[in-house]
Order: structure tokens, then C-alpha cells, then sequence
């Protein structure tokens, strides 16, 4: 894939043709009142060893999810370039200012960076951190690993996540990779039909995709870390980039699971939500699954919610605060490997 749009400003200090291991930054040129020829420093990792196919692996692209940096931090500092076979290009903290700032959107334009590709090259900070990401870093890779969390709004069932391709063999390569990673589900979302995602547009590059939810509540989960640290690990031994096979087999297949128009059960009522299922429970369509209470009106019955479709539980609400519209239960649904290519 070759861009023919508008270079960029974004400057890196390390070589992505070079070997051995390099830790350094992309300089994106942020000019402020208090710092007119200043930098954003966006963390970046170069790990190259051999012949052998590119990995890019993301986190931070929401600034408000954990389990994905650490992990990317943890492989930067343990991988020795002698296991790898290829390159390995990592950005643990993608979205730098959303990162440092512990939140889901850039504290300097507003942005979403998930909802930003293919970016705009001389837009602003978040749009132009996705253009590069989309337009130089896209094109050298072979496969992207995009991590992700519920973040502060959503505690999310730990889950590989797959990325619909451009056609069967490709949507079976993104499979494969998301089955590798090694949880007991797996779940194709497509964000209520939003194709500006990084996994999407990395799929529509051609590239083999897998992402996660790793669990979320604006905190860091013990075993989703784990699950996390170990699935990058063994989506690394899928693809052939490390040459010490340092993936743990799963002992039972993935359940396959899709997030359809009917996965979100909204609130429609300003309040506190209460949660009557917990994550990874079986729900049927109709069955109550929480209740939004009006503090301020004691003698009013809570608001009930019920499921939206059959399914499981696959993420609830973090904060009790909700208002119209806030989305307070997820709920995946079973579908079989082979319809995945038509949801």
C-alpha cells in the first residue's frame, strides 16, 4: 500500500530498517503559547532480527485502558532481538496525549483516535497520529495487534477480538490469529457500522488483525494483564516472528461470538444504573439485566432494563452515574465460525 496523500509532520528518532533493538520517539510538532517549537513524544520500540514478516502492535489508542500499554512495555524490555525473526514495531502508548492525560479522547482536539482513520496528515494531533500510523506505519507491517480495554466507562469479558476481512481467506488469516491469542472467546464488533477504527483500516490494508478487550473499569485487572502478556506472546508464535515458541495452548476451543445491532442496552433515564448480571453470564432476550434508579425520587421505582437478544454478558457499565443514552449492558451473541463473514 503506497500513500499518495500529504506527508505528515510526525518525525521519528529511530531507524525501522535498522536491527537489534531501538527505543525512542515520533516527534509530532505541537506549537503552544507556552512551547512554540515543542514536541508531543509518542513512545515507540523497534525490535528486528532476520528475515520475517513486520508485527505492529498498538495500545493506548484510548488513553483510559492499561492492560495493552503494560504489556507492550513488558515485551520492550524482555524481547531480545536474537528471538525474533523479522521486525517487531511496538507503540505502547499510540495516543500519547490521551495516554498521559488517563483519558479516552485527546485532551488537545477532543478526538477519538479509534474513530480518526485514515487521519488527516497536517490536521490536528490525534488526526495526524492516526495518518501516520495509517499511511507510513500500515505499509511496512505484515499484521497489527491492536489492545484494547473497556476503559473508564466499561468493565469488558476478556476477549480476542476479530476483524472481518476483504474476503474469506483473509477474514480466516484474522481468525486464526484471534484464536491464537488464546481466550476463551472471541468476538467480531463492528462499532455500530463506524469503519474509522484502527483494526478496520489496518484489514482494509490487508493486514492479518486480531484485537482485544481486556477487561477495563479505568483500572488494571490482575488476570487480564496475564492473559494479555501471554496472548501477545502466542499470537507472536502464530505468526512466526519468534523463533522461541512462547505460546501456552488453549485447553478448549474459543466460543465464537458477534456483537449485532442489538448487542447495547441503553439507558432512557438520567440516574444510577445497578447491574443485575455479571460479566460472562448467559441472558435470553427479555430477562432483566439492570435498573436505573432516581435518587433524587425515593418513592419511584428503579427503571428496569432488559436484554436486548440472547447471548452473554459482555460488558457492563463502570461508573453508576447514567444519563439518556449511555450504554449500560453489552450483550454478544453465539454465531457460528463459518457466519462470520456475513454479520
Amino acid at each position: 500500500m503506497t500513500s499518495t496523500r500529504p506527508a505528515g509532520t510526525i518525525r521519528p528518532t529511530v531507524d525501522f530498517g535498522g536491527t537489534g533493538k531501538q527505543v525512542g520517539h515520533l516527534q509530532l510538532p505541537q506549537s503552544e503559547h507556552e512551547d512554540a517549537w515543542g514536541v508531543v513524544p509518542i513512545p515507540v520500540a523497534v525490535i528486528a532480527n532476520g528475515d520475517g514478516p513486520t508485527v505492529l502492535l498498538e495500545g493506548g489508542n484510548h488513553g483510559d485502558e492499561y492492560e495493552g500499554p503494560i504489556t507492550l512495555c513488558d515485551l520492550v524490555r524482555e524481547i531480545d532481538p536474537h528471538e525474533v525473526q523479522g521486525r517487531l514495531i511496538v507503540l505502547p502508548g499510540v495516543n500519547w496525549p490521551a495516554v498521559a492525560a488517563a483519558r479516552r479522547t485527546s485532551p488537545l482536539d477532543g478526538l477519538n483516535m479509534n474513530r480518526c482513520f485514515p487521519g488527516d496528515s497536517l490536521g490536528s494531533a490525534t488526526q495526524q497520529i492516526a495518518a501516520y500510523v495509517h499511511d507510513v506505519l500500515f505499509p511496512m507491517a505484515n499484521a497489527f495487534i491492536d489492545l484494547h480495554s473497556g476503559g473508564s466507562s466499561l468493565d469488558i469479558l476478556p476477549s480476542a477480538i476479530l476483524e472481518i476481512g476483504a474476503n474469506e481467506s483473509h477474514t480466516a488469516r484474522n481468525r486464526a490469529a484471534a484464536e491464537a491469542f488464546g481466550t476463551d472467546t472471541v468476538v467480531g464488533i463492528d462499532n455500530r457500522g463506524d469503519p474509522r477504527t484502527a483494526t478496520a483500516s489496518a484489514a482494509r490494508a490487508g493486514l492479518t488483525v486480531v484485537g482485544t478487550e481486556m477487561a477495563g473499569a479505568g483500572s488494571v485487572s490482575i488476570g487480564a494483564l496475564a492473559l494479555c502478556r501471554q496472548g501477545v506472546r502466542n499470537v507472536l508464535a502464530h505468526l512466526g516472528v519468534l523463533t522461541r515458541d512462547q505460546s501456552v495452548p488453549r485447553r478448549s476451543p474459543a466460543r465464537h461470538f458477534v456483537l449485532g445491532p442489538e448487542a447495547h442496552v441503553l439507558s432512557n433515564d438520567t440516574g444510577v444504573f445497578e447491574p443485575l448480571q455479571m460479566l460472562g453470564a448467559d441472558v435470553k432476550a427479555g430477562m432483566p439485566v439492570g435498573r436505573i434508579y432516581d435518587l433524587g425520587t425515593p418513592n419511584r421505582s428503579p427503571f428496569e432494563l432488559t436484554a436486548t437478544c440472547d447471548g452473554l454478558i459482555f460488558g457492563l457499565r463502570h461508573p453508576g452515574a447514567v444519563r439518556p443514552g449511555s450504554c449500560c449492558v453489552v450483550i454478544a451473541s453465539p454465531t457460528r465460525m463459518s457466519d462470520d463473514n456475513g454479520r
